[in-house]
Protein backbone atom coordinates (compact mmCIF):
# COMPACT_ATOMS: atom_id res chain seq x y z
CA UNK A 1 0.00 0.00 0.00
CA UNK A 2 2.59 2.47 1.22
CA UNK A 3 4.75 1.60 -2.19
CA UNK A 4 1.42 2.71 -4.13
CA UNK A 5 1.15 5.49 -2.40
CA UNK A 6 4.16 6.61 -2.95
CA UNK A 7 4.30 5.96 -7.17
CA UNK A 8 1.25 7.67 -7.14
CA UNK A 9 2.91 10.75 -5.27
CA UNK A 10 5.85 10.76 -7.88
CA UNK A 11 3.01 10.34 -10.77
CA UNK A 12 1.44 13.42 -9.52
CA UNK A 13 4.34 15.26 -9.21
CA UNK A 14 5.52 14.53 -12.42
CA UNK A 15 2.24 15.54 -14.02
CA UNK A 16 2.55 19.36 -12.01
CA UNK A 17 6.17 19.81 -13.85
CA UNK A 18 4.43 18.87 -17.46
CA UNK A 19 1.70 21.29 -16.57
CA UNK A 20 4.19 23.85 -15.07
CA UNK A 21 6.43 24.36 -17.92
CA UNK A 22 3.83 25.66 -20.40
CA UNK A 23 2.44 27.65 -18.16
CA UNK A 24 5.75 29.36 -16.95
CA UNK A 25 6.94 29.54 -20.09
CA UNK A 26 3.35 31.52 -21.83
CA UNK A 27 3.95 33.98 -18.81
CA UNK A 28 7.27 35.30 -20.03
CA UNK A 29 5.30 35.28 -23.67
CA UNK A 30 2.46 37.68 -22.40
CA UNK A 31 5.10 39.77 -21.07
CA UNK A 32 7.13 40.63 -24.43
CA UNK A 33 3.28 41.17 -26.00
CA UNK A 34 1.95 43.61 -23.77
CA UNK A 35 1.85 42.65 -20.19
CA UNK A 36 2.87 45.37 -17.76
CA UNK A 37 5.97 44.55 -16.43
CA UNK A 38 8.27 46.72 -13.68
CA UNK A 39 11.03 48.61 -15.23
CA UNK A 40 14.65 50.35 -13.85
CA UNK A 41 15.38 53.22 -16.04
CA UNK A 42 18.56 54.94 -16.13
CA UNK A 43 18.09 58.54 -17.95
CA UNK A 44 21.67 59.29 -19.51
CA UNK A 45 21.88 62.98 -20.06
CA UNK A 46 25.32 64.22 -21.66
CA UNK A 47 25.74 67.48 -20.20
CA UNK A 48 22.81 69.22 -17.46
CA UNK A 49 19.40 69.60 -17.72
CA UNK A 50 19.92 73.16 -17.11
CA UNK A 51 19.70 75.22 -20.20
CA UNK A 52 19.12 72.89 -22.50
CA UNK A 53 15.09 71.67 -23.69
CA UNK A 54 15.73 68.34 -24.99
CA UNK A 55 17.35 67.18 -22.15
CA UNK A 56 15.61 68.78 -19.87
CA UNK A 57 12.26 67.79 -21.77
CA UNK A 58 13.20 63.70 -21.85
CA UNK A 59 14.07 64.23 -18.05
CA UNK A 60 10.53 65.81 -17.24
CA UNK A 61 8.66 63.08 -19.28
CA UNK A 62 10.48 60.17 -17.31
CA UNK A 63 9.94 61.29 -14.43
CA UNK A 64 6.11 62.52 -15.18
CA UNK A 65 5.90 58.70 -16.51
CA UNK A 66 7.10 57.28 -13.29
CA UNK A 67 4.57 59.14 -11.12
CA UNK A 68 1.91 58.06 -12.42
CA UNK A 69 3.20 54.32 -13.07
CA UNK A 70 4.13 52.98 -9.21
CA UNK A 71 6.21 50.13 -10.96
CA UNK A 72 8.68 52.58 -12.99
CA UNK A 73 11.81 53.84 -11.15
CA UNK A 74 13.64 56.66 -12.55
CA UNK A 75 17.39 57.87 -12.27
CA UNK A 76 18.60 61.22 -13.68
CA UNK A 77 22.06 61.12 -14.78
CA UNK A 78 23.74 64.58 -15.57
CA UNK A 79 27.07 63.32 -17.49
CA UNK A 80 28.39 67.12 -17.59
CA UNK A 81 29.95 68.66 -20.70
CA UNK A 82 33.54 66.74 -21.16
CA UNK A 83 32.74 63.98 -23.96
CA UNK A 84 35.84 62.86 -23.38
CA UNK A 85 34.32 60.90 -20.14
CA UNK A 86 30.91 60.27 -21.44
CA UNK A 87 31.83 56.35 -22.10
CA UNK A 88 33.28 55.67 -18.95
CA UNK A 89 30.77 57.12 -17.24
CA UNK A 90 27.72 55.09 -18.87
CA UNK A 91 30.08 51.83 -18.78
CA UNK A 92 30.02 52.26 -15.02
CA UNK A 93 26.12 53.50 -14.89
CA UNK A 94 25.66 49.72 -17.01
CA UNK A 95 28.27 47.47 -15.41
CA UNK A 96 26.18 48.12 -11.48
CA UNK A 97 23.41 46.02 -14.01
CA UNK A 98 20.39 48.08 -11.84
CA UNK A 99 18.96 48.77 -15.15
CA UNK A 100 16.76 47.66 -17.45
CA UNK A 101 16.62 50.57 -19.69
CA UNK A 102 19.21 53.61 -20.48
CA UNK A 103 17.53 56.31 -22.46
CA UNK A 104 19.71 58.58 -23.84
CA UNK A 105 19.46 61.95 -26.52
CA UNK A 106 22.26 63.35 -28.36
CA UNK A 107 23.68 62.48 -31.90
CA UNK A 108 26.82 61.57 -30.64
CA UNK A 109 25.68 58.36 -28.48
CA UNK A 110 25.33 55.64 -30.81
CA UNK A 111 28.65 55.19 -31.07
CA UNK A 112 28.95 55.55 -27.22
CA UNK A 113 26.26 52.94 -26.62
CA UNK A 114 27.19 50.45 -29.39
CA UNK A 115 30.61 50.35 -28.14
CA UNK A 116 28.95 50.09 -23.98
CA UNK A 117 26.86 47.37 -25.46
CA UNK A 118 29.54 45.23 -26.73
CA UNK A 119 31.00 44.81 -23.12
CA UNK A 120 26.68 44.22 -21.97
CA UNK A 121 25.13 42.12 -24.12
CA UNK A 122 21.81 42.32 -22.33
CA UNK A 123 21.90 45.78 -21.71
CA UNK A 124 19.13 48.05 -23.92
CA UNK A 125 19.81 51.19 -25.22
CA UNK A 126 17.03 54.15 -26.49
CA UNK A 127 18.58 57.21 -27.74
CA UNK A 128 16.47 60.20 -29.51
CA UNK A 129 17.88 62.96 -31.60
CA UNK A 130 19.87 60.48 -33.03
CA UNK A 131 20.17 57.51 -35.72
CA UNK A 132 21.76 54.05 -35.51
CA UNK A 133 20.16 51.30 -37.15
CA UNK A 134 20.94 47.67 -37.00
CA UNK A 135 22.01 47.28 -33.36
CA UNK A 136 19.46 44.84 -31.76
CA UNK A 137 20.49 46.37 -28.41
CA UNK A 138 20.04 49.90 -29.45
CA UNK A 139 16.36 51.97 -30.88
CA UNK A 140 16.91 55.15 -32.19
CA UNK A 141 14.25 58.05 -33.19
CA UNK A 142 15.92 60.95 -35.26
CA UNK A 143 14.20 64.24 -35.19
CA UNK A 144 13.99 65.31 -38.69
CA UNK A 145 16.18 69.08 -38.05
CA UNK A 146 15.94 69.84 -41.80
CA UNK A 147 12.58 70.19 -41.70
CA UNK A 148 13.18 72.65 -38.76
CA UNK A 149 15.59 74.50 -39.41
CA UNK A 150 13.77 75.09 -43.01
CA UNK A 151 10.90 77.06 -41.44
CA UNK A 152 12.75 78.83 -39.13
CA UNK A 153 14.92 79.90 -42.18
CA UNK A 154 12.35 80.80 -43.94
CA UNK A 155 11.09 83.20 -41.53
CA UNK A 156 14.37 84.39 -41.18
CA UNK A 157 14.60 85.20 -44.76
CA UNK A 158 11.22 87.08 -44.26
CA UNK A 159 12.50 88.98 -41.28
CA UNK A 160 16.07 90.06 -42.84
CA UNK A 161 14.42 90.98 -46.02
CA UNK A 162 11.69 93.18 -44.01
CA UNK A 163 11.92 96.85 -42.72
CA UNK A 164 11.75 96.04 -39.19
CA UNK A 165 13.83 98.15 -36.69
CA UNK A 166 16.53 96.05 -37.02
CA UNK A 167 16.43 94.20 -39.96
CA UNK A 168 19.45 95.73 -42.40
CA UNK A 169 20.04 96.00 -46.56
CA UNK A 170 22.98 93.73 -46.22
CA UNK A 171 20.83 90.32 -46.91
CA UNK A 172 22.73 88.33 -43.94
CA UNK A 173 21.59 85.51 -41.44
CA UNK A 174 23.92 83.73 -38.64
CA UNK A 175 23.93 80.41 -37.12
CA UNK A 176 25.49 80.29 -33.76
CA UNK A 177 26.11 76.59 -32.88
CA UNK A 178 28.16 75.28 -29.54
CA UNK A 179 30.09 72.32 -31.39
CA UNK A 180 29.94 70.91 -34.72
CA UNK A 181 28.93 67.31 -35.58
CA UNK A 182 27.12 65.32 -38.60
CA UNK A 183 23.81 66.65 -38.06
CA UNK A 184 24.39 70.26 -37.43
CA UNK A 185 26.64 70.51 -40.57
CA UNK A 186 25.17 68.39 -43.13
CA UNK A 187 20.65 68.87 -42.08
CA UNK A 188 20.67 71.80 -39.87
CA UNK A 189 22.65 74.69 -40.86
CA UNK A 190 21.81 73.78 -44.59
CA UNK A 191 18.08 73.54 -44.33
CA UNK A 192 18.46 77.38 -42.31
CA UNK A 193 19.85 78.97 -45.51
CA UNK A 194 17.53 76.73 -47.64
CA UNK A 195 14.61 77.77 -46.42
CA UNK A 196 15.68 81.56 -46.12
CA UNK A 197 16.54 81.29 -49.96
CA UNK A 198 13.04 80.24 -50.65
CA UNK A 199 12.78 84.49 -50.00
CA UNK A 200 15.91 85.42 -51.75
CA UNK A 201 18.40 83.51 -53.21
CA UNK A 202 20.92 86.47 -52.29
CA UNK A 203 20.79 85.40 -48.43
CA UNK A 204 24.27 84.82 -47.44
CA UNK A 205 25.05 83.17 -43.92
CA UNK A 206 27.12 83.33 -41.26
CA UNK A 207 28.42 80.26 -38.83
CA UNK A 208 30.32 80.51 -35.74
CA UNK A 209 31.56 77.94 -33.43
CA UNK A 210 31.72 78.02 -29.53
CA UNK A 211 33.83 75.29 -28.82
CA UNK A 212 31.39 74.60 -25.69
CA UNK A 213 27.64 73.96 -24.94
CA UNK A 214 28.07 76.54 -21.68
CA UNK A 215 30.70 79.52 -22.46
CA UNK A 216 28.20 82.24 -22.57
CA UNK A 217 30.77 85.27 -22.57
CA UNK A 218 32.53 84.06 -25.90
CA UNK A 219 28.96 83.22 -27.11
CA UNK A 220 28.13 87.04 -27.05
CA UNK A 221 31.67 87.90 -28.24
CA UNK A 222 31.06 85.94 -31.76
CA UNK A 223 27.21 87.28 -31.69
CA UNK A 224 28.36 90.99 -31.18
CA UNK A 225 31.25 90.80 -33.98
CA UNK A 226 28.22 89.15 -36.16
CA UNK A 227 26.43 91.80 -35.60
CA UNK A 228 29.41 94.25 -36.67
CA UNK A 229 29.49 91.53 -39.91
CA UNK A 230 25.35 92.90 -40.78
CA UNK A 231 24.02 89.72 -39.44
CA UNK A 232 20.06 90.76 -38.31
CA UNK A 233 18.36 87.09 -37.51
CA UNK A 234 20.63 84.98 -35.68
CA UNK A 235 19.41 81.05 -35.01
CA UNK A 236 21.23 79.49 -32.57
CA UNK A 237 21.89 75.65 -31.22
CA UNK A 238 23.80 76.33 -28.21
CA UNK A 239 22.54 75.11 -24.84
CA UNK A 240 23.53 77.00 -22.00
CA UNK A 241 25.57 79.76 -23.83
CA UNK A 242 22.37 80.97 -25.55
CA UNK A 243 22.04 83.28 -22.78
CA UNK A 244 25.30 85.35 -24.07
CA UNK A 245 23.01 85.88 -27.95
CA UNK A 246 19.87 87.02 -25.85
CA UNK A 247 21.95 89.48 -23.76
CA UNK A 248 23.93 90.94 -27.19
CA UNK A 249 20.67 90.77 -29.09
CA UNK A 250 18.77 92.76 -26.23
CA UNK A 251 22.02 95.42 -26.12
CA UNK A 252 22.39 95.57 -29.73
CA UNK A 253 19.64 94.89 -31.28
CA UNK A 254 19.22 91.84 -33.40
CA UNK A 255 16.56 89.34 -34.01
CA UNK A 256 16.44 85.16 -33.33
CA UNK A 257 14.97 82.09 -34.22
CA UNK A 258 14.56 79.92 -31.94
CA UNK A 259 15.01 75.70 -32.19
CA UNK A 260 13.01 72.85 -30.40
CA UNK A 261 11.31 75.16 -27.37
CA UNK A 262 9.26 78.33 -26.45
CA UNK A 263 12.03 80.79 -25.71
CA UNK A 264 9.61 84.21 -26.61
CA UNK A 265 10.33 85.27 -23.35
CA UNK A 266 14.07 85.30 -23.21
CA UNK A 267 14.14 88.38 -25.04
CA UNK A 268 11.21 89.87 -25.63
CA UNK A 269 9.89 91.74 -29.00
CA UNK A 270 13.77 90.13 -30.21
CA UNK A 271 12.45 86.28 -30.20
CA UNK A 272 10.07 86.69 -33.32
CA UNK A 273 9.62 82.78 -34.04
CA UNK A 274 10.31 79.27 -31.73
CA UNK A 275 10.19 75.78 -32.66
CA UNK A 276 8.92 72.62 -30.88
CA UNK A 277 10.12 69.37 -30.50
CA UNK A 278 8.20 67.39 -29.17
CA UNK A 279 10.67 65.28 -26.56
CA UNK A 280 8.74 65.14 -23.51
CA UNK A 281 5.97 63.35 -25.29
CA UNK A 282 8.22 60.66 -27.49
CA UNK A 283 9.75 60.17 -24.24
CA UNK A 284 6.59 58.91 -22.52
CA UNK A 285 5.30 56.76 -25.82
CA UNK A 286 9.40 54.72 -25.84
CA UNK A 287 8.70 54.49 -22.12
CA UNK A 288 4.98 52.85 -22.23
CA UNK A 289 6.52 50.43 -25.24
CA UNK A 290 9.70 49.78 -22.67
CA UNK A 291 6.82 48.49 -20.24
CA UNK A 292 4.87 46.53 -22.68
CA UNK A 293 8.30 44.97 -23.91
CA UNK A 294 7.42 46.05 -27.72
CA UNK A 295 10.11 48.53 -28.58
CA UNK A 296 11.78 47.37 -31.88
CA UNK A 297 15.07 47.00 -31.01
CA UNK A 298 17.79 47.31 -34.02
CA UNK A 299 15.36 50.27 -35.68
CA UNK A 300 16.17 53.44 -36.65
CA UNK A 301 13.04 55.73 -37.35
CA UNK A 302 12.80 59.10 -38.51
CA UNK A 303 9.95 61.96 -37.09
CA UNK A 304 9.53 65.23 -38.26
CA UNK A 305 6.02 67.72 -38.86
CA UNK A 306 4.13 64.98 -40.67
CA UNK A 307 4.31 62.36 -37.56
CA UNK A 308 3.94 65.69 -35.28
CA UNK A 309 7.11 65.57 -33.19
CA UNK A 310 8.26 68.93 -34.53
CA UNK A 311 6.32 72.33 -35.43
CA UNK A 312 6.24 75.84 -34.88
CA UNK A 313 4.59 77.85 -31.56
CA UNK A 314 2.16 80.25 -33.19
CA UNK A 315 -0.13 80.69 -29.53
CA UNK A 316 2.12 82.23 -27.56
CA UNK A 317 1.06 86.23 -28.05
CA UNK A 318 4.41 87.45 -28.79
CA UNK A 319 4.86 85.58 -31.72
CA UNK A 320 1.91 88.16 -32.48
CA UNK A 321 3.16 91.18 -31.10
CA UNK A 322 7.04 90.44 -32.28
CA UNK A 323 6.43 90.13 -35.95
CA UNK A 324 4.51 92.79 -38.67
CA UNK A 325 0.61 91.27 -39.75
CA UNK A 326 2.13 91.02 -43.40
CA UNK A 327 4.96 88.91 -42.49
CA UNK A 328 3.05 86.49 -39.80
CA UNK A 329 0.02 85.74 -43.09
CA UNK A 330 3.25 85.32 -45.78
CA UNK A 331 4.62 82.85 -42.88
CA UNK A 332 1.48 81.14 -41.49
CA UNK A 333 0.33 80.29 -45.36
CA UNK A 334 4.13 79.21 -46.27
CA UNK A 335 3.48 76.50 -42.91
CA UNK A 336 0.37 75.57 -43.98
CA UNK A 337 1.69 73.97 -47.11
CA UNK A 338 4.36 72.99 -45.62
CA UNK A 339 2.10 70.95 -43.57
CA UNK A 340 0.49 69.87 -46.18
CA UNK A 341 3.15 68.47 -48.36
CA UNK A 342 3.08 71.53 -50.81
CA UNK A 343 6.52 72.92 -50.94
CA UNK A 344 9.25 71.10 -52.49
CA UNK A 345 12.58 70.21 -50.38
CA UNK A 346 15.48 67.45 -50.20
CA UNK A 347 16.49 66.35 -46.67
CA UNK A 348 20.43 65.73 -47.21
CA UNK A 349 21.90 62.27 -45.69
CA UNK A 350 23.76 62.16 -43.03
Amino acid sequence: MKRLQSNMLILLLALVCIVSVPLFSAGNAEVKQGKANSLSLLVYIPGVVAGSPPYSSMAEGANEFAATHENVSVKIYEAGFNQAEWEEQLTSLVATGQYDLVLTTNPSLPEICANVAKKFPNQKFVITDAQLAGNEQIRTYLYNQYEQSFFLGYLAGLVTTSSMPYANSNLKIGFLAAQEYPLLNKQMVPGFLDGARLVNPNISLDFRVIGNWYDANKAAELVSSMIEAKVDVFATISGGADQGLFKVAKEQGAYIVFHNTNAYAAAPGLVVGCGSMEQKKLTKEILEEALLGTIAYGKASVVGVKEGYLGFISDDPAYTENLPPEIRAKFDTFMADFKAGKIAFTVPSL
